[in-house]
């Protein structure tokens, strides 16, 4: 599979009409299970990568820089299609052509942009503030410009709901679409009516994103299919579930002074051996330096 490009897989896959789950994903490792646990694509979260790469908020910290490095080891990672959270584009236009073209050389599959005003930040987030809608448009014409692969995928997010209200929202990604945009994503609905209205108003592939605790209320794939939408995101599940689980580990060793209590809530070492593919390693190693496998 590896033959034909991400974009075009996601693509074909899209094109089938079924909901397609992308569970967000910070790392590789996070990356490979999602893959492992049958998922179809895998969702680059910029939320998720500033809190583990910079144990920081998501207020705009990241660079394209940094963002590109961690999507190339995660591309690596899976055999999954990677649909990448860029943000702004990190900066305007012309930082949007250099943002598409860095992307896609490591092997996004689709590339979503938003029209927060610089730093921007979660779009569960009060104090928001966007640019000009017409800004937007010209950094969608330049991606689409920018894109040499033509199955990669463009998102437009708006995060216009929460500060200029819903039909604004639609007249943005009115504008977007007719921009080039391949998919509409209508940041933080407060509802299932919004949610519903969403769908109705936008004759385009729709994303939906699914954020614990946050503005919009968690629906099921199906009830999203149902609605109209064709991806939705779950961003920040895996590192909220990680992060419970490393406090919880810590506050144990901290007051028992040893981890034993808490060792059968881990892999066991041959799983995570096995799940990081310790065994391909191996066969490499035994073929290129003429080296036994040796279990560890």
């Amino acid at each position: 599979m590896r033959s034909v490009r991400p974009s075009t897989r996601l693509r074909q896959r899209l094109s089938q009409g079924r909901i397609l789950i992308a569970p967000g994903a910070h790392d590789a490792l996070t990356a490979r299970i999602i893959e492992r646990t049958g998922f179809e694509a895998v969702y680059f979260t910029g939320a998720g990568f500033a809190y583990t790469h910079l144990g920081a908020p998501d207020i705009g910290l990241t660079t394209l820089t940094e963002t590109v490095w961690r999507v190339a080891r995660i591309v690596e990672s899976t055999r999954l299609p990677v649909i990448v959270d860029a943000d702004t584009g990190y900066g305007n236009a012309f930082n949007v052509i250099r943002t598409v073209r860095e992307l896609a050389r490591v092997g996004a599959a689709a590339i979503q942009i938003e029209d927060q005003a610089f730093p921007k930040r979660c779009g569960h987030l009060t104090g928001k503030v966007l640019i000009p809608p017409e800004e937007m448009v010209g950094k969608i014409k330049a991606a689409v410009d920018a894109r040499e692969d033509p199955d990669l995928l463009l998102i437009a997010r708006t995060d216009a709901l929460a500060v200029e209200g819903l039909e604004a929202a639609f007249a943005r990604a009115h504008r977007y679409r007719e921009a080039g945009a391949d998919i509409l994503f209508v940041e933080a609905p407060r509802s299932r009516e919004e949610l519903q209205a969403i769908a109705r108003a936008l004759d385009a592939p729709l994303m939906a994103n699914m954020v614990e605790g946050g503005v919009t209320p968690l629906c099921t794939a199906a009830e999203l299919e149902a609605m109209g939408y064709r991806i939705v995101i779950f961003p920040g599940a895996a590192v909220r579930m990680a992060a419970a689980a490393i406090m919880e580990l810590m506050a144990h060793l901290h007051r028992e002074g040893t981890t034993a209590g808490m060792q059968q809530k881990m892999l066991s070492l041959a799983q995570l051996n096995e799940l990081v593919g310790l065994g391909e390693f191996q066969e490499m190693e035994e073929r290129y330096l003429g080296r036994p496998a040796q279990n560890p």
